[in-house]
């Protein structure tokens, strides 16, 4: 995942959509897009007029902020998207979808795709009963994500619990609170994937 300096709510800003890089906050008044939602700098009241190229430009850099991904894990996906068959658009969304820190921020473990990065990264998250270090692993169907049987782990994904709005769960998840696990039921599909982007501008983009 790509570490991301400076105002996230910059960045939130620049795209033109939130991307819950702040968590809980990003759900209150408190959050930037709710306050002022122009494109951050000094013309950022002026109406943009962005070429072809901008415009492709931008959606494409929406979706790796919005998976938290650097360019050259990007390019990465898209390769591995462009060789499979179907659609490459769809192909690279359910591949970003699949991540690990994606999964656990998507089923409320955590309140943001930059938490539940730092859980993995301290071993706080296991698939399958097995630790898992590395934020970008492809979950499967029929896998089974769960905090870590310590107390400490057990402590910061409840608290994180307590304070995440639960409706929301795609339907390629499931939550279960007692015992707290968190299912892969299926593969997720392209209806299943709420992100605002248009993933065949960013094939465009990226087949120039």
């Amino acid at each position: 995942m790509a570490k991301l300096n400076g105002a996230k709510c910059r960045i939130c800003r620049r795209e033109g959509i939130k991307l819950f890089l702040k968590g809980n906050r990003c759900d209150t008044a408190k959050c930037a897009m709710e306050k002022n939602p122009q494109i951050p700098g000094q013309h950022g009241a002026k109406r943009p007029r962005f070429t072809d190229y901008g415009k492709h430009l931008r959606e494409k850099q929406k979706v790796k902020r919005l998976y938290g991904v650097a360019e050259k894990q990007f390019k990465h996906y898209f390769t591995e998207a462009s060789r499979q068959t179907g659609n490459t658009g769809e192909n690279l969304l359910i591949i970003l979808e699949r991540r690990l820190d994606n999964t656990v921020f998507l089923g409320k473990l955590a309140p943001s795709r930059t938490a539940a990065r730092q859980l993995i990264f301290h071993g706080h998250i296991l698939i399958n009963g097995r630790r898992a270090s590395i934020p970008s692993i492809s979950v499967n169907a029929g896998d089974i994500i769960t905090p870590k049987p310590k107390e400490k782990s057990l402590k910061i994904v409840k608290t994180f619990m307590d304070t995440i709005n639960k409706e929301q769960i795609p339907s390629w998840l499931k939550l279960s609170e007692e015992p707290l696990q968190l299912q892969v039921t299926q593969l997720p599909k392209r209806l299943d994937i709420l992100a605002p982007v248009n993933e065949q501008m960013v094939v465009e983009f990226c087949s120039r």
